[in-house]
């Protein structure tokens, strides 16, 4: 009995001292990562405003690709449509627009490759999503409601509640729709369901480790909800995102 208690209280002791030094190690690890941070959208001179965001996105590799979600980018092929463009800041904390190009793309995942030019930025390291545990702390950062309340990279932070499949078997017949019964044709695969809240200019936005700020995951909802993502006024308070391994497969 005596042991019994001893294990116990160490056990205890363990998961405090675990969530007591991510805590510590988060603060600095969001000023590693918002560096990273980039806005996507759609730049125009002669339009008000001239650059028009759709999404957020975040710096790996050399330096000069950006990973986001494929439904953040927009459709190709439209005659006259503005350029895709990429809104960062330098290290002096300037805003700049840079011009940017698809590199890859990868619908039945929703995430795509951009590649930009000029000076490179501080690039984040992917880890590895096969090693992700239910229960774990993640955090992540992008732009909630874009432009709505400036593009400064805000964090938020929860765990892993649960991983799941994208697309799960209705009840009954009447249930399917033709979004579920093209997920289901094309393959079902494991996303990370996150208690966390995002609104809709996270999509793109990186999960992160928040002790080695290393990125497990891409933000997404459009799998999930009927519509590409909850109302500003009702979040849900659930959040998805797409493991960074199919990141992985789209860029090495």
């Amino acid at each position: 009995m005596k042991r019994s208690l001893i294990a116990f209280f160490v056990c205890i002791f363990g998961l405090f001292f675990q969530s007591t030094v991510a805590a510590a190690d988060l603060p600095a690890t969001i000023e590693k990562v918002k560096p990273s941070i980039v806005a996507i959208g759609t730049y125009k001179k002669t339009r008000s405003p001239p650059f028009n965001f759709r999404g957020t996105g975040f710096v790996f590799g050399a330096g000069n690709r950006v990973a986001t979600n494929a439904h953040v980018l927009p459709e190709p092929g439209i005659p006259n449509s503005p350029e895709l463009a990429i809104l960062s800041r330098l290290p002096n904390g300037n805003a700049t627009i840079r011009p940017a190009r698809v590199i890859a793309r990868d619908n039945s995942h929703d995430v795509a490759i951009i590649g930009f030019d000029g000076p490179v930025l501080l690039a984040l390291a992917l880890g590895d999503a096969s090693s992700v545990k239910e229960g774990q702390g993640v955090a992540f950062t992008g732009f909630p409601i874009g432009g709505a309340l400036g593009f400064s990279p805000t964090t938020h932070r929860g765990i892993i509640s649960a991983i799941v499949p994208i697309a799960l078997p209705s009840g009954n017949s009447i249930q399917l729709n033709e979004k579920l019964i093209k997920q289901l044709r094309s393959g079902s695969f494991d996303i990370f369901q996150l208690d966390a809240t995002a609104y809709p200019g996270n999509s793109g936005s990186p999960v992160f480790d928040p002790e080695s700020g290393q990125v497990i995951g891409i933000i997404n909802m459009v799998f999930i909800k009927s519509t590409r993502e909850a109302a500003i006024s009702t979040p849900s308070g659930i959040t998805y995102a797409i493991p960074i391994n199919y990141l992985r497969e789209l860029a090495y």
